[in-house]
């Protein structure tokens, strides 16, 4: 008679999964849906609405009952749209056929390529702070983060030689994102091409997530699969979401080496099928006629971006000047109070949210981030909350 099987709930989760911290974001936002009156700071979304002739086509495919699923891959019109605007925007030539995956979001690619190239024990290497999902994703996939810490006075730079330091035998892909969620970081080009020069000389994958690579201000976005010789060595994500205001139409893109975006369409074929038909009509939309809509929201993140560090910086609260993305990134150590403790006591007391920066790794610690993505005129009362509430706890 074989022994009684043990079926309590905990018995029932995968150790991989019962380690798995919740992410630190969502639990602000479950908090903030019981507080009325409250200015959010935290959602990391455009407060946009997707621009109409994207709607406009998506509402027309409906209509036309264009429903039905589509290639794993995507549908070929996408595919060879992307492919044509990475070789335009940063002389990257890729198959459409064989090189470029249409995924539910970028969230469901880094997923799919931890997965199709990690195996248990295997290292990623990434800066911290960090969008939550990037360790998460290496843990779910049976590998281990390997977190190199960046700091404000270094604009939170990733430093090749730190990542050198760090690399092992068991080392297997370099993870970054670059415009950086939370910080607004941007690489300057002399140290991504320290990055490559390990790399190659390692045999290295660098899963680059440029999400955010329209959301720039000044100097121009460095693609890290354009550096020389780098192709080969990059899976390289991106998406709609940010830059064209379309964050729950869920629908992102990997572009590679052929070998690597097989194995993780082969996952994606058990998974997820196909990004939503509908939402794939709009990107193809979004690459043929989006680029206005793109420019004239990216001015209006600059001017909000200044506002909001300046503000921050008048209440006394240090800040680096983010260069990309929508996320400001204040140090609030002076306040004696932790990033938690920050982030509860704003909301609850002047009901401004923020994320705190521990959501973002352990040397977030110190900081919280603002998402600058909303109203001039709920950004310049969340400043005001703050500051009232800023000079309260430091009498």
């Amino acid at each position: 008679m074989s022994p009684a099987r043990n079926t309590t709930s905990v018995h029932r989760i995968s150790q991989r999964t019962q380690a798995l911290q919740p992410s630190g974001i969502r639990k602000f936002f479950d908090l903030l849906s019981s507080i009325d009156g409250v200015i959010s700071l935290g959602v990391g979304e455009p407060d946009y609405a997707t621009p109409w002739r994207l709607r406009e086509v998506a509402i027309k495919s409906l209509e036309q009952g264009k429903t039905m699923y589509t290639s794993n891959l995507g549908t070929p019109e996408l595919r060879q749209a992307i492919a044509g605007y990475l070789d335009k925007a940063y002389g990257l030539n890729y198959d459409p056929a064989t090189e470029v995956l249409i995924t539910v979001g970028v969230s469901e690619a880094m997923d799919l390529a931890m997965r199709a190239v990690i195996d248990p024990g295997d290292e990623v290497i990434m800066p911290a702070p960090c969008y939550v999902a990037y360790p998460a994703v290496v843990a779910l996939s049976g590998g281990m983060p390997v977190v190199v810490p960046t700091t404000a006075e270094h604009d939170f730079e990733i430093e090749p030689s730190d990542i050198g330091n760090k690399i092992t035998r068991n080392t297997r892909a370099v993870f970054i994102g670059y415009p950086a969620n939370p910080t607004g970081a941007v690489m300057p080009r002399h140290k991504l091409l320290g990055i490559a020069q390990l790399a190659e000389r390692y045999n290295l994958l660098v899963v680059s997530d440029e999400i955010y690579a329209r959301l720039s201000y000044g100097d121009s976005h460095t693609c890290f699969a354009s550096l020389p010789g780098m192709r080969e060595h990059t899976l390289l994500l991106g998406g709609f979401s940010k830059a064209y205001a379309m964050t729950g139409w869920r629908v992102g893109y990997a572009a590679g080496p052929r070998e690597i975006i097989a194995a993780m369409t082969k996952i994606h074929q058990y998974t997820t099928m196909c990004a939503p038909t509908m939402s794939q009509v709009a990107a193809l939309e979004a690459i043929k006629a989006g680029e206005d809509s793109v420019l004239e929201m990216v001015s209006d993140y600059n001017r909000r971006r200044l506002l909001m560090v300046n503000g921050l910086r008048e209440i006394g609260l240090d800040c680096f000047e983010p260069k990309g993305a929508f996320y400001a990134f204040p140090c609030i150590s002076s306040t004696g109070m932790t990033s938690e403790e920050f982030a509860e006591k704003l909301l609850q007391e002047e009901r401004v949210a923020v994320v705190p920066g521990t959501a973002f790794g352990e040397c977030g610690e110190g900081y919280v981030r603002c998402c600058y993505a909303t109203s001039v005129p709920d950004l310049e009362e969340a400043l005001i909350r703050m500051k009232r509430f800023v000079a309260k706890c430091r009498k």
